[in-house]
């Protein structure tokens, strides 16, 4: 792809951007730090990503709200948008700007994470599927607010995908390896095969959670696009020396200069009812963030020479990534369009996800991968700093199968997938001949594990509820500072985190609502 085809792209979307935000009324966006600098807002939600969106809108309706996002806008960005342009954007990475960044966990597998307004949402398959009631349940959420708080995301980003040929041929595929009942359309956590929601409407377009912003009030939401936070700002409350979010402090994205720059929590005169900072940053950038405000364990922030606020030795650990693994249903690269998978299976009492999709591998190839992921795994590792520049990647570890129901869950998971690559859909659909040989041994299939263990993007944890933060996503022993997101999960909901974390937002939105009235 030339850069005079990317510039036709650019102009095309463009156009097609200014005629689809006509009618709508997006709050006021801005790079120019010195707009915010030195000034106050009820509450203060960082990360413009799945969850800070529906967040910050809720708030909006009743309060002055500061939104700050990392990347910068998904509008007028086609290899974002467009679903032909589906993956693109991950091939194309650089350290301070693209909006997805790289990073490799210490366990030596690739990984990236959302660096644009819409956060994940912008750059996935999306697949929207809500959670399980057992998991709404487990978490001690309300029933009735969560079901509304889907329908609220639901109504307005998320559409009933129309099957292209290769969906039902991954459908019938998924069948045939025994994966029933056959569920149709759902948005329902349930075992089976099944047509799940997507955020990409039937003219190929993306909705990420940005969209959402324009459910809010947007007199009361100013976005700052391209600023990294770097701490939290305390201040010290009374005699019981109790620690205070006030603010927070931020630099530019670019890396072209560290001046840091203030923004403030406003404090009403006569009123102890005051906002809050609250993180949405993502598994990573939350539990950095927290670390890098002194709130974590005292030995590993000594290290870094950061001041101690909070000694809590659960920031950055729980770190859980759902290892997955994929099987090409053809060893040739293709010149097929690019396409988010839009069926699952769920499978061996949901321990296993299972998905098709095709992916670029570079600008002029595709190929086709079944991928299927573990949903609940033991394994754990734990979230450190590497420095002190929040725009570096923290050092991470999952430590993937290290524990041995993990590794036999993934034998399980090897198996089905062979019964999937093998299956006379997928033969028939691509021309070739089916494959009648022996299945892999499990010890073929543990090495397979072992090689070919890759990473599905849902990583959690770090921020654990009853470990950093209280049933209200309140961190112990700091008043005014909250994290909602997906590093307060202990696992992940449904066939993917997306559609929780969305409904998260909106959820937390209005329980902080209610407490304020």
């Amino acid at each position: 792809m030339g850069f005079s085809f990317y510039l036709l792209l650019l102009f095309v979307d463009l156009a097609l951007c200014s005629s689809w935000l006509q009618g709508r009324t997006l709050p006021h966006m801005t790079s120019d730090v010195n707009e915010v600098s030195g000034k106050s807002f009820d509450y203060i939600v960082v990360g413009g990503g799945t969850a800070g969106c529906p967040l910050a809108a809720t708030l909006s309706e009743k309060f002055s709200v500061l939104l700050v996002e990392r990347g910068s806008s998904p509008y007028g960005n086609p290899l974002v948008l467009e679903t032909k342009n589906y993956g693109l954007s991950l091939l194309q990475t650089d350290k301070y700007t693209s909006v997805a960044q790289s990073f490799i966990s210490n366990d030596g597998v690739p990984n990236l994470r959302g660096r644009v307004l819409g956060g994940s949402s912008a750059i996935n398959g999306g697949f929207y599927s809500r959670a399980s009631e057992d998991f709404v349940q487990k978490v001690g959420w309300d029933k009735e607010v969560v079901m509304g708080a889907y329908q609220w995301v639901e109504s307005r980003i998320v559409s009933k995908p129309e099957l292209t040929p290769w969906q039902y041929v991954a459908e019938f595929s998924f069948l045939e390896a025994g994966i029933f009942p056959y569920n149709g359309f759902s948005l329902e956590h349930i075992e089976g095969t099944k047509v799940g929601g997507s955020v990409f409407d039937g003219w190929g377009r993306r909705h990420t959670s940005a969209d959402l912003l324009d459910a809010g009030n947007p007199n009361n939401i100013t976005v700052l696009l391209n600023a990294t936070v770097k701490n939290v700002i305390f201040r010290e409350k009374g005699n019981r020396n109790e620690t205070t979010a006030r603010g927070i402090r931020f630099i530019k994205s670019n890396g072209n200069s560290s001046q840091t720059y203030d923004a403030y929590l406003n404090q009403p005169e006569n009123s102890c009812s005051w906002g809050d900072v609250i993180l949405a940053a993502g598994a990573l950038g939350s539990p950095q963030i927290l670390l890098l405000s002194g709130i974590g364990p005292q030995k590993h922030l000594k290290k870094f020479n950061i001041q101690l606020a909070a000694d809590l030795k659960g920031v950055g650990k729980g770190m859980k990534d759902n290892p997955g693994i994929a099987l090409l249903a053809d060893s040739k690269p293709k010149n097929f369009p690019p396409e988010p998978p839009k069926v699952v299976g769920i499978a061996d009492h949901f321990k296993i996800i299972i998905e098709a999709g095709i992916l670029p591998i570079s600008l002029n190839a595709t190929v086709m991968p079944i991928a299927a992921k573990l949903a609940f795994p033991e394994s754990e590792g734990k979230l450190e700093l590497n420095s002190t520049d929040p725009r570096e990647n923290p050092s991470v570890t999952f430590n993937y199968l290290s524990k041995e129901k993990d590794w036999a869950r993934c034998v399980k998971l090897g198996q089905l997938l062979e019964r999937v690559v093998r299956s006379e859909s997928i033969a028939f659909f691509l021309g070739l001949e089916r494959k009648n040989e022996l299945m892999s041994t499990e010890d073929e299939l543990r090495k397979l594990c072992k090689k070919n263990v890759r990473t599905f993007y849902h990583y959690h944890g770090g921020c654990s509820v009853g470990s950093v933060v209280d049933k209200d996503y309140r961190v112990y022993g700091v008043t005014g500072l909250r994290v909602v997101d997906g590093s307060t999960f202990l696992e992940s909901p449904g066939t993917n985190p997306m559609a929780t974390l969305l409904m998260l937002g909106r959820y937390q939105g209005i329980k902080i609502l209610e407490d304020r009235n």
